[in-house]
């Protein structure tokens, strides 16, 4: 069985069609790239998968479990988490508590324990700053926890918003264009995190990029689509050398 499975997903806003008929079956423990020209529909699949745009049309199944209807945290629930083109941190709390607070869904106490300080509250409040800890230290965060995001460099923030993502234990991990606006150091160690992320935990990565560098240093897979429709699908040697990618992006009518 697939870990994520879309078949036919078609996506219209009015008039317009920003995914038309995507397919694709991705494994458990693949690292898997979407890529294509701006505005070709990328960033409308990852929306889709997530929950916040339902399908006009097709299906997209997680370990088999059809997710039509379904809103963001019960996506999350169901083993999905996601970065943003655009860094999305809270940034009037700590980095710790922006780690923290992802958990949320699956808390597993009520309201009146919250209220009393029950021993459950203690434990899973335990078990969460465990984890977040653990995170923090894993990924070289630990000496800013206590530091609000806005105020670190911007390479840090892109770190700890993939933190985030992974304190909810993923089994589908969707980063999108994790190095917009990374200069070239901190491209280096975006490839070396993802690279031991997927080494070191049970995860599927699948990510939007547009640096090449980082796509084809990562990936044995690409999927590429333009104007919302794929065009190709292969390994990064093959998608290279397509005629039909290399016009997409360079709209060069000879080739």
């Amino acid at each position: 069985m697939s870990l994520l499975e879309i078949n036919g997903l078609t996506r219209r806003f009015g008039g317009l069609i920003a995914v038309n008929d995507f397919n694709i079956e991705i494994g458990e423990h693949e690292l898997v790239a979407l890529i294509g020209p701006n505005g070709a529909g990328k960033t409308t699949v990852f929306n889709l998968i997530s929950g916040f745009y339902q399908p006009s049309e097709g299906s997209i199944r997680l370990n088999g479990k059809d997710t039509k209807g379904l809103r963001p945290h019960q996506v999350t629930a169901l083993g999905v988490a996601r970065t943003f083109q655009g860094i999305r941190l809270w940034s009037e709390m700590t980095v710790l508590d922006n780690i923290r607070i992802a958990q949320h869904y699956r808390l597993g106490y009520s309201l009146l324990d919250s209220f009393l300080r029950t021993k459950n509250y203690m434990l899973r409040e335990k078990a969460i700053d465990d984890i977040a800890w653990k995170l923090l230290e894993a990924m070289d965060l630990k000496d800013c926890a206590n530091e609000l995001p806005r105020n670190l460099p911007y390479g840090v923030q892109r770190r700890v918003e993939i933190a985030r993502a992974m304190s909810v234990k993923p089994s589908l991990l969707l980063l999108d264009e994790p190095a917009a606006g990374l200069n070239s150091a901190d491209v280096e160690g975006l490839i070396k995190l993802v690279r031991w992320i997927y080494d070191t935990f049970p995860v599927t990565i699948w990510m939007i990029e547009h640096q090449m560098t980082v796509v084809m240093s990562l990936c044995s897979r690409i999927k590429v689509v333009d104007f919302g429709t794929t065009i190709a699908d292969g390994t990064p040697e093959e998608i290279q050398s397509n005629p039909t990618v290399i016009k997409a992006y360079l709209g060069d009518d000879t080739i």
